[in-house]
């Protein structure tokens, strides 16, 4: 029995919740106030959502930030005294901050009743007031940086330090100076997942055009693309570990999983089809060093382990339910430090771990612990998760909820406990956004946001230290840090991936992330729209999506010249095959 017991409203029909989330592919074909509308949120879902932390240069934000100093204290390492202590640093920050406020609340009150408009200065001082608490509340000052660039450099200078540049990607100075270096041009449609090999060389991409890139990510320039055979939006795209960076796996929105050998590709021109979900499969989670084995999960409720070693690669490992209602899944991901434990979320409130060598579905659904935030477990508009990721050693759990917050728990703790950190500012609504962990020992954690913007926080103060403008269709899903360089590359809307390194020569200065974040709060708490002309858009926006491809094939946005010869048509033979096993197996 999980320690939450049963959950009102935890089980039932699945079907209004499917379409509150909301894929890249769907998103495009609408219009930016479709886009606007984004998913349903029941306004007495968490009524006691906290939010986001700012670490800025901006002044407008300096009142929610403790130690703005930081980032000139970590490159020079020499820190500025005060004379006040820490609680009254922060307390005369939020007086001039609300002098300030002061000044604009009552020019805005003025502007208002010049125009015959009723706007209160009082109620403009209560709300945003209320804003700030939410936003400050459950953060922490910004602890003193660990590493700091001038010792490290004498270090490697004098040999006394061979991890220079393993310690500099966890450094807030390289976070905070985050810039655009280029986007990678070849695809014709949404960009829904980046994904970096082992050392780090190439970087492979998958799209709505159904096909997967293979760049060279330095050079700008595609090493080999090929038309992966799915029949609907390439939903992830991963190399497989150690394997000579020979083997990709796609999954998508048809449900098909498949396996592309690179090398003979070009000569077979067929990827594999592995197995078949009934319903979309979002996600691959790879396991630590194996080159053959990796797992799936769908919206079918089905959890697959795949071992390209077996005749039949696809074995049923586990089908999600609460109760006796199937939980359709959006994202799994294995313990990098116990690889036969994994965890799953998606149509529903709870993260589930499961334990490979414990599943008995008679007992709790095989579940071997649950986890929630308190607040959300009865709650009535029930969040989904729609991405979840374990940190380097597995002693965390990083989990985004749809249209909620992002929230960390110790992998650790028992069934049922609470989370221990929280991570706001960002809005995660109108489609299956990613969440990551940035860092070689996952010092931050990263998220895109419907605003099109990409949100860090430092992760043990739980305050934003960076936000960069990422997509200018409007959403970004998928961020993938580079193995062992400060680099990182996303992906969303546009059709190009982006990469991302530290080379601005100062401090991201944060300008208007502070209304950027009420826009986003205020947007998620008056979102209020009702299922049915949810389903309607999200079913005209689909189908929208697909006429306007086949009526418009988009030749000028085919790979070019040399890549041309290269894209191969990659159905399988043996895809039949594969998929009877595959549902032979689930049933």
């Amino acid at each position: 029995m999980s320690a939450y017991g049963h959950s009102a409203g935890g089980s039932g029909d699945q079907s209004g919740r499917e379409a509150r989330v909301r894929t890249s592919g769907d998103l495009r074909g609408m219009s930016p106030a479709q886009r606007r509308c984004g998913v349903s949120r029941h306004r007495g879902g968490s009524g006691d959502a906290v939010a986001p932390l700012l670490a800025s240069g901006d002044p407008e934000n300096d009142s929610m930030v403790p130690g703005i100093q930081g980032a000139r204290a970590e490159a020079t390492g020499e820190y500025l005294c005060s004379d006040r202590e820490p609680g009254e640093e922060g307390a005369a920050a939020a007086e001039e901050a609300e002098e300030v406020e002061g000044g604009e609340e009552a020019a805005q009150a003025q502007h208002g009743a010049q125009s015959g408009g009723a706007w209160p200065a009082q109620r403009v001082s209560q709300g945003d007031k209320a804003l700030e608490t939410w936003v400050s509340s459950e953060t922490s000052a910004l602890p003193r940086p660990r590493w700091q660039v001038l010792t490290a450099l004498r270090d490697r200078q004098l040999g006394s330090s061979t991890r220079f540049v393993y310690e500099a990607c966890g450094a807030r100075a390289f976070v905070q100076r985050f810039r655009l270096q280029y986007g990678l041009q070849g695809h014709s449609g949404c960009v829904n997942s980046v994904h970096f090999n082992q050392r780090g060389t190439w970087l492979a991409s998958g799209s709505d055009d159904l096909t997967a890139i293979i760049w060279d990510w330095v050079r700008q320039r595609p090493v080999m693309a090929f038309n992966t055979g799915h029949r609907n939006n390439v939903f992830q795209a991963k190399f497989l570990p150690n394997c000579g960076d020979s083997t990709l796996v796609t999954c998508a929105r048809d449900g098909q999983v498949r396996v592309a050998q690179l090398p003979a590709i070009s000569l077979s021109r067929v990827s594999k089809h592995v197995a078949q979900h009934r319903g979309a499969c979002h996600k691959v989670a790879l396991v630590p060093d194996s080159p053959v084995r990796f797992l799936t999960a769908g919206e079918d409720a089905v959890v697959y382990d795949i071992d390209l070693r077996q005749d039949r690669p696809a074995s049923r490992v586990v089908v999600t339910k609460e109760k006796e209602s199937r939980v359709g899944l959006y994202t799994v991901f294995v313990n990098p430090a116990n690889i036969y434990q994994f965890a799953v979320g998606g149509r529903d409130q709870f993260v589930r771990i499961y334990d490979q060598r414990k599943i008995d579905e008679t007992d709790n659904n095989g579940v071997l612990k649950k986890f929630c935030p308190h607040h959300l477990v009865h709650c009535e508009s029930q969040p989904l998760i729609t991405c979840l990721v374990y940190s380097h050693d597995g002693t965390e759990l990083l989990v985004s909820y749809n249209d909620e917050d992002i929230y960390l728990f110790h992998s650790s703790h028992p069934d049922g406990a609470q989370y221990v950190k929280r991570y706001k500012g960002h809005r995660n609504n109108a489609t299956v956004k990613g969440v990551s962990f940035y860092g070689p020992r996952s010092e931050f954690v990263v998220s895109g946001s419907d605003c099109g913007h990409i949100f860090l926080w430092e992760k043990s103060s739980c305050q934003i230290v960076q936000f960069l403008e990422g997509d200018r269709a409007g959403n970004i899903n998928c961020l993938e840090p580079h193995p062992y360089l400060p680099v990182m590359a996303t992906s969303g809307l546009d059709h190009d991936p982006k990469i991302w390194a530290p080379t601005a020569k100062a401090t991201t200065k944060l300008l208007g992330l502070k209304d950027l974040i009420k826009k986003n709060k205020r947007d998620r708490d008056g979102d209020g729209s009702g299922h049915s002309h949810l389903i309607q858009n999200n079913m005209l926006s689909f189908l929208m999506h697909h006429i306007t491809r086949r009526s418009h094939p988009l030749p000028g946005r085919r790979p070019r010249a040399p890549l041309e010869e290269r894209v191969l048509d990659a159905e399988s033979d043996e895809s039949s095959r594969s998929s009877d096993a595959s549902e032979e197996e689930e049933s």
